[in-house]
């Protein structure tokens, strides 16, 4: 849907008026898609390092969603026991690819371009 919404976002006969004026059209110059729990290779990664606590503690905000073993809730992918500990699992398996502790991935819909060789990590 994003992909969509980007390309007809772009379209100068697609007319879309926002507090009743008349919007020009425009793109992304990318649009990057965050690799959530499916095995997909990614483009690249970022690293989360120095963040995984406070990822995790944001997660963590929203408990009742997560296992809890009184509850009597229908158990989902997300409440199940092992789903924490797959994140750090994910993220460590993102980080390894490229040198880092934690990173997460992305795909990108177009091939990625960098300013210098020199900023590769």
């Amino acid at each position: 849907m994003v992909s969509d919404a980007c390309f007809l976002s772009g379209l100068a006969k697609v007319e879309t008026i926002l507090s009743g004026q008349l919007q020009q059209p425009w793109r992304p110059k990318a649009v990057y898609h965050y690799i959530q729990d499916r095995h997909i290779a990614p483009d690249f990664v970022v690293d989360i390092s120095e963040y995984m606590d406070i990822k995790m503690k944001a997660i963590m905000a929203f408990k009742s969603q997560f296992f809890d073993p009184s509850s009597s809730e229908p158990t989902t992918a997300i409440s199940s026991k092992d789903f924490l500990e797959f994140l750090y699992g994910r993220a460590i398996e993102m980080g390894r690819q490229s040198g880092f502790l934690y990173a997460e991935g992305f795909t990108v819909e177009r091939t990625a371009g960098v300013d210098s060789l020199f900023n590769l990590k």
